[in-house]
């Protein structure tokens, strides 16, 4: 069973623009946005502009957020790609684990530009589509160690805040924009290949990514089959998958890879059904 949020609010000023979202957009990513006062959008760094969301970003700066970029899987990207001109916008690649000091330096340079009543520590939200690794960057930012500080009152149940540092605290659940905007005419094609069995799984170049089309549309049976409570969200299925069946790499991270092509095993050979 998918779980349902409820939420109350502390800022009542933007209750009516959240409502008119409501409906195109998921709760949660309107609710973390109007909790945090820096949002972090992760792209990937490839394909920039097919994985921004331009209207989100207007609520941000809307309500007078403070708005980070952080382009991820720089690594996969040749040197003489791209220039990318926006503002407060940061190169990283969590499977090498580069610039993330940098971001978090981002971080704390903003903040100290944010006026908050003595004692108020700054949020930071993370959102972003499937698959640009929203859920990695957390674990990166805090490192897997740091402990949450328990919900309170105005913040989403569930979602605990994450120490940065001492001022500085991360949700711990990333926001997942729907898919509706994003969309490759040949990643489409090979997803819809890959989820027909059309082609194997062994072949799928980003078989992460044909994991988040089949959890996009079957998310409660993916969920109940692997005994993960995902919330729809491809990268918490293959980040708790992968650490329940052991699937490391070096430094104890995820192989993301390795754990999408094993979701896909299960599904071409009809393990999973539907």
């Amino acid at each position: 069973m998918r779980v349902r949020y409820s939420f109350s609010s502390r800022r009542t000023r933007h209750i009516k623009n959240m409502r008119k979202q409501r409906g195109k957009y998921p709760e949660l990513i309107l609710k973390i946005i109007q909790d945090s006062d820096i949002i972090l959008e992760v792209l990937d760094a490839r394909f920039i502009e097919e994985t921004r969301n331009t209207e989100i970003e207007e609520q941000i700066k809307g309500q007078g957020k403070k708005l980070i970029y952080a382009l991820n899987k720089s690594d996969l990207l040749l040197k003489k790609e791209k220039k990318i001109n926006l503002d407060y916008s940061i190169l990283v690649s969590c499977k090498e684990r580069s610039d993330i000091r940098k971001l978090r330096e981002l971080i704390k340079i903003l903040s100290k530009k944010i006026k908050k009543p003595f004692g108020e520590k700054i949020i930071v939200g993370i959102i972003g589509y499937p698959n640009t690794g929203k859920s990695s960057l957390i674990n990166l930012l805090i490192g897997r160690s740091s402990a949450g500080v328990g919900s309170e009152a105005g913040f989403t149940r569930g979602i605990q805040k994450l120490r940065l540092d001492e001022n500085i605290f991360i949700l711990d659940s990333p926001g997942v924009i729907p898919e509706t905007q994003y969309s490759h005419t040949e990643k489409e094609k090979i997803s819809k290949q890959t989820i027909a069995g059309g082609r194997s799984y062994s072949q799928v170049k980003d078989p992460e990514i044909v994991v988040a089309k089949l959890i996009s549309a079957y998310p409660q049976i993916l969920e109940k089959f692997y005994n993960v409570q995902a919330n729809g969200d491809s990268e918490i299925l293959i980040e708790e998958l992968g650490r329940k069946k052991g699937f490391l790499k070096k430094g104890g991270l995820v192989d993301e890879n390795r754990t999408a092509k094993y979701i896909l095993r299960d599904w071409q050979t009809g393990e999973i059904r539907i």
